[in-house]
């Protein structure tokens, strides 16, 4: 007897890479917390601000709850995706303790939550190097406050089972997706953050080896049925650079062979290489999308103001790659805005370059819209 397929011809998958609504971003939405920092630096986030303006423009303040997300919110509408993904890192609490050896710490009022609802994601993918930059009160919150909100939460819990847990949704005709995440050391996400049998923390990814790739292949696919789609999210890498080490392409290779249908990668500051390997996306790192780097110098020739919208349709009956929209947009008053021609061509022209090695082509639509075909 035949597997039974979809109803569904097609699913369109919204993905991204860094969403950081602490700190500086913070500071300008209706209910700002408490702005004190330990960082080298500076020891108030509302400096943040002051360098955004410097450089855009002054920002009146209070701004909306959507002010963050700009002209994304009416790419989504044009898109209307299934279901939408993207890497939270911000701790949502009022409380908790600065985690002693880091040098940068996000953290998000509570009351500031419809700054993310407002962009309706259905999971927020939790296994980075941020979400308990305010210790294990701060995760707990952050778990509490996505619960209340309806959102989805993976790659962290208060203990291993729930960290390592992936998420499954349904969408209409039967398709569900199913998700799970996982955090290296090489993205910054410390060793000790690790979550154990009884004790909170992030699903902490110790190597690139055969063996953990399964693992995590194994908790995905327990969950996958026929017509399903499998998406495994991983923050790993460097911040800066385009460079894809081996290791990370062999790992990514081995979750597609065991059944992973889409490997979303994420941690680098901006967008790296794309590769479509056995008909399968691998996204080896989506970029920031949200943050208060504006105004921060270093690093200008990665062009980090502008920023990807990911809208990967992919077909349910075998999980491959039908097409991968990418909308360019740019951070300006800590708002995405819509780019030039001039911009969206530069990053299609980068992106080209970059993943030519995984013979992937980047084309550009009349509307910007940067596009990969399935091959």
């Amino acid at each position: 007897m035949s597997e039974p397929t979809t109803t569904r011809t097609s699913v369109t998958v919204f993905l991204c890479g860094d969403v950081m609504t602490g700190r500086g971003l913070d500071q300008i939405l209706p209910h700002p917390g408490d702005p004190t920092l330990h960082e080298p630096v500076m020891s108030d986030a509302r400096a943040y601000v002051t360098l955004a303006e410097q450089v855009s423009g002054p920002i009146a303040r209070p701004v909306g709850f959507g002010w963050p997300w700009g002209d994304a919110l009416s790419v989504f509408d044009e898109h209307t995706p299934d279901l939408r993904v993207l890497n939270l890192e911000t701790c949502v609490t009022g409380d908790g303790t600065f985690a002693k050896g880091k040098a940068v710490h996000y953290r998000m009022h509570p009351g500031n939550l419809a700054c993310l609802t407002v962009a309706r994601p259905d999971v927020c993918v939790l296994a980075n190097n941020h979400v308990l930059d305010f210790g294990s009160r701060g995760l707990a919150d952050t778990l509490t406050e996505l619960t209340k909100a309806g959102i989805r939460r993976v790659g962290a819990g208060l203990d291993a089972a729930q960290a390592h847990s992936p998420a499954s949704l349904a969408l209409l005709g039967g398709t569900r997706v199913v998700i799970a995440a996982g955090g290296t050391e090489s993205s910054g996400v410390p060793r000790q953050w690790a979550a154990t049998r009884d004790g909170p923390g992030v699903a902490f990814v110790p190597d690139l080896s055969n063996r953990s790739a399964e693992a995590i292949a194994e908790r995905t696919l327990a969950l996958k049925r026929p017509g399903d789609i499998a998406i495994a999210s991983l923050h790993w890498g460097s911040n800066w650079g385009y460079y894809v080490e081996p290791g990370q392409v062999r790992f990514a290779h081995r979750l597609v062979d065991a059944g992973v249908d889409l490997v979303h990668g994420h941690s680098s500051h901006h967008p790296r290489s794309i590769e479509v390997y056995r008909g399968k996306l691998i996204l080896y790192g989506c970029g920031d999308l949200i943050n208060d780097y504006e105004g921060i110098k270093g690093f200008e020739a990665y062009r980090g103001e502008l920023r990807l919208l990911y809208f990967a349709t992919l077909d349910p009956d075998n999980g491959k790659l039908l097409a991968l929209r990418m909308v360019p947009v740019r951070t300006e008053k800590m708002r995405l805005r819509r780019v030039s021609w001039d911009d969206a061509e530069w990053l299609r022209s980068a992106l080209e370059h970059i993943s030519l090695r995984f013979a992937t082509r980047v084309h550009i639509e009349a509307n910007g819209t940067l596009v990969v075909r399935a091959r």
